[in-house]
């Protein structure tokens, strides 16, 4: 008899959940989208304000989401973060790491970076990330399973075209394509080093998504776009529900790009 796999192995049922930078754009979509396949999600968030709002907001439906502090580049938050949710719920299958901590100086011209700016990024994001992986992965391989999803970027896999980026006053900050580079090959390092313990370790690397950038910047973005357009926080939602899923049980060390095409030019 072949194994019935739809839609049991896609529902998050009974699972617990940690998503960092939860009260973010992506964030609290990823958050949402597990809860409503069934999981029990802590919105993990140094914003109490918007974490508490997300509860609010929800308090009234059948999912199951909850705020909790975090600030992934304190080790001992993380640490604080993780020995809560494991007393209340004894364990965690579902680590997503979606948080965005930069500085306000991060997307100066490359000529005008300062070291001590590149430094800062470098340790709040990429070793933010670290710290949660060697944290959670600890209690994970006591569980023998468990699921990590690293937030990536099309920006750590290729260069940017400057040019949709005239017409504007941002662009794309040259830390942000280290940090994201770092992070992909990070995670593929992870999937094999805990595979033996049933810990899976994937990479989700979205595209742009659209968030009122200035029009001549989405019009740019959206003409190089094989879709023809920006995505959605939404449909970043949907893969990370997939690789936290049983339904992706045969996938780790994988590098999802979500970008409507932009990378396969």
């Amino acid at each position: 008899m072949t194994e019935k796999i739809f839609p049991e192995k896609f529902s998050l049922k009974d699972k617990i959940a940690v998503v960092t930078g939860g009260a973010g754009l992506i964030g609290k979509s990823v958050a949402i989208g597990l809860a409503q396949a069934g999981a029990k999600v802590y919105v993990a968030d140094i914003n109490e304000k918007a974490g508490i709002e997300i509860e609010k907001q929800n308090k009234n439906s059948d999912l199951k989401l909850k705020w909790i502090e975090l600030d992934i580049t304190d080790v001992s938050s993380i640490s604080s973060c993780i020995n809560k949710v494991v007393k209340d719920d004894k364990r965690i299958d579902i680590w997503i790491n979606c948080a965005y901590p930069r500085t306000s100086d991060w997307s100066d011209k490359f000529e005008d970076i300062k070291y001590e700016s590149w430094k800062k990024n470098v340790d709040m994001h990429m070793n933010g990330y670290f710290l949660c992986c060697q944290k959670i992965a600890k209690q994970m391989k006591k569980q023998k399973k468990g699921s990590i999803i690293n937030f990536g970027s099309i920006y750590g896999v290729v260069g940017p075209d400057f040019s949709i980026y005239e017409e504007t006053n941002t662009t794309m900050p040259a830390v942000y394509s280290a940090i994201k580079g770092g992070i992909i090959t990070f995670t593929k390092y992870l999937s094999t080093y805990y595979a033996k313990h049933g810990i899976r370790v994937n990479a989700i690397c979205p595209g742009g998504i659209y968030d009122n950038q200035p029009q001549a910047f989405v019009k740019k973005y959206e003409e190089k776009t094989p879709l023809g357009r920006m995505g959605k926080p939404e449909e970043i939602a949907s893969s990370a529900i997939f690789l936290a899923s049983d339904a992706s049980s045969y996938i780790t060390g994988h590098v999802l790009m979500i970008d409507g095409g932009w990378t396969a030019w």
